[in-house]
């Protein structure tokens, strides 16, 4: 399905453009240099497929978005699928094989997991340029390259956060994940990134779940509850702290993988009497995770720009396409990462923080 790119709200625009005018020349420097002139919609049109985890999720709704705006500016023949639900492997798999056998120039992905790891060697095999968001895979040089926010910084921003405002006080911990069936980049990465942001040691960076149960953090003591997935859902989110209340009543923060999580785990709590006692962080810092965070339901998030993965995926596509030069990851990193913010109104000495009226300014809706 071929989708018409539709015009980002006015105040979205800005923030596209505020974002992305430095990164833009950084990842595909050079690229409007090939005699096409500035490169915004020169030449034949080009064919990409934007493959998103699922369509439900606010993350990947705005994802859609700034594809589709990216691809309107770049002549790009934009195709939008995804999986049914987070971890759908083989929705992104069938997609993958739709983009190949349409000759088509590039796939940007949000991988569901490994799974779709070999149908995106057959799309590179094929002459597709493929581009991960968000998710960068394992290995990361199964695709060309990732745009995507440093998921460990956005953990460990969040981790530090909390732990300067427990003060020292024993903390009792709950790890809301994403999966426990299937090992995924981002999962581990802002979980461990929590974790070492806390102060508390972490043991195979690439597994959930395998820290010493009790110890010190940097504040004090802490004791891990639990470690349950989500899905990423809000209903997911609520079953998980349900499961990690049974264990221990006495849960005061709860970290979650993403902003749907937090939802499910401040209704869970909220309906077992202790909601307004649990510091709960998460990371996504969309406009209703950024409201969440003003009216108290999240106590701080880590804010990514989803709109820029994804249009700087489709000007980097459309570019390599024309003959343009090839992006480049980030210094000292394996992607090129477009950013992250902490954003409460609660803000700690030494932890870099924006408030909720700049993080509802740069929010991607």
């Amino acid at each position: 399905m071929t989708v018409p790119a539709r015009r980002l709200s006015r105040g979205r625009s800005r923030l596209f453009v505020a974002l992305t005018a430095a990164t833009l020349i950084a990842a595909v420097g050079g690229c409007g240099d090939d005699g096409s002139g500035d490169g915004s919609g020169d030449g034949d049109t080009i064919a990409v497929t934007l493959i998103t985890k699922d369509s439900v999720n606010p993350f990947f709704v705005a994802m859609q978005e700034g594809a589709k705006e990216s691809a309107e500016k770049e002549n790009v023949d934009l195709t939008i699928a995804a999986g049914k639900q987070d971890g759908d492997e083989e929705g992104q798999i069938q997609a993958i094989e739709n983009a190949i056998a349409a000759g088509q120039q590039g796939i940007l992905i949000t991988p569901n997991g490994p799974g779709v790891n070999p149908a995106i060697k057959r799309a590179r095999d094929a002459g597709l340029y493929v581009i991960a968001l968000d998710t960068p895979p394992d290995p990361a040089d199964t695709v060309d390259i990732t745009f995507a926010t440093d998921n460990f910084e956005a953990g460990k921003l969040i981790g530090q956060w909390a732990a300067a405002q427990l003060g020292g006080k024993p903390a009792t911990i709950a790890l809301l994940d994403l999966f426990n069936d299937k090992i995924v980049s981002v999962d581990y990465n802002r979980d461990q990134g929590f974790l070492t942001g806390m102060g508390i040691e972490v043991g195979d960076k690439k597994r959930n779940g395998d820290e010493a149960p009790t110890g010190s953090y940097s504040g004090g003591q802490y004791t891990i509850v639990c470690n349950e997935p989500t899905n990423g859902a809000e209903d997911g989110g609520r079953t998980a702290m349900e499961r990690c209340l049974t264990k221990n009543s006495k849960i005061n923060l709860v970290y979650t993988i993403n902003e749907p999580a937090a939802a499910g785990a401040y209704a869970a709590l909220k309906a077992a009497g202790a909601g307004d006692d649990v510091l709960i962080v998460s990371i996504d810092g969309g406009c209703a995770g950024v409201q969440a965070v003003k009216e108290g339901r999240i106590d701080a998030t880590a804010q990514q720009y989803p709109l820029v993965m994804a249009a700087e995926g489709i000007a980097a596509i459309a570019k390599i396409a024309r003959g343009g030069e090839k992006p480049v990851p980030s210094d000292g990193l394996d992607f090129f990462n477009t950013g992250v913010a902490l954003v409460t109104d609660k803000p700690v000495s030494g932890v870099p923080s924006i408030d909720t009226t700049e993080g509802a300014e740069k929010c991607w809706g």
